[in-house]
């Protein structure tokens, strides 16, 4: 994790990536922590968290902006906030695509919303540079039980990625889903993130706008 933060301070962000600031030995006083809360927290982070006294010290802490995550947010929000939203999360991944970043995970809950309303992602667990990837159609099956089983009818390298899977990610319906799909059903493709590969491999700037278009 700590190796994933390190590549995020360096890289081009283009304006999806949240800033974090890092901090080591934090103290707190316990009195802001509520005991279901402090004991979570002593459990889970054990290694990382501990109480002195009247004080909860963190040896390692990185802190973001506040946002909302997206899931809630599209749960939340009204119908058209919630639509442009989605649309918003779709064009996040362009743009981090677009500087050699893979976010890995594509769960809803891994973006959050700014108070503007800019999409932005802020867990680094699994990202990773682009051009690292091998982005890969699904081989079609040899037989119908194949694709009834746990596992997968065809190998599966460490660095392969499944576009079509995306869709399982996502986890949108309705309406939502078929706002993300007019704007952004090139995110399924192999396709796309070949193509994308190729032009940084090619040397080209890609052009990120940090601002939505204007209405016509």
């Amino acid at each position: 994790v700590l190796q994933k933060y390190e590549l995020v301070f360096k890289h081009d962000r283009g304006g999806r990536l949240i800033d974090a600031q890092s901090f080591e030995h934090l103290q707190f006083e316990r009195r802001r922590f509520n005991d279901e809360l402090l004991a979570e927290l002593l459990e889970k982070a054990a290694k990382t968290a501990r109480l002195e006294g009247e004080s909860v010290v963190i040896s390692h802490l990185y802190i973001e902006r506040r946002v909302i995550p997206l899931d809630i947010y599209v749960e939340a929000a009204h119908e058209a906030a919630a639509e442009a939203a989605v649309i918003d999360y779709g064009q996040a991944i362009k743009d981090l695509a677009a500087t050699n970043i893979f976010p890995g995970d594509m769960l809803l809950k891994n973006f959050g919303v700014t108070r503007h309303g800019r999409v932005v992602f802020y867990d680094y667990d699994e990202l990773t540079d682009l051009l690292s990837r091998r982005f890969r159609k699904i081989p079609a099956s040899a037989h119908y039980e194949d694709e009834l089983s746990d596992q997968p009818w065809f190998s599966v390298a460490e660095n392969d990625v499944f576009p079509e899977e995306f869709a399982h990610f996502v986890g949108l319906s309705g309406r939502l889903r078929d706002a993300f799909l007019r704007h952004h059903a090139d995110l399924f493709d192999p396709a796309f993130w070949q193509g994308m590969q190729a032009r940084i491999r090619a040397g080209e700037l890609i052009h990120i706008y940090p601002y939505r278009a204007p209405e016509k």
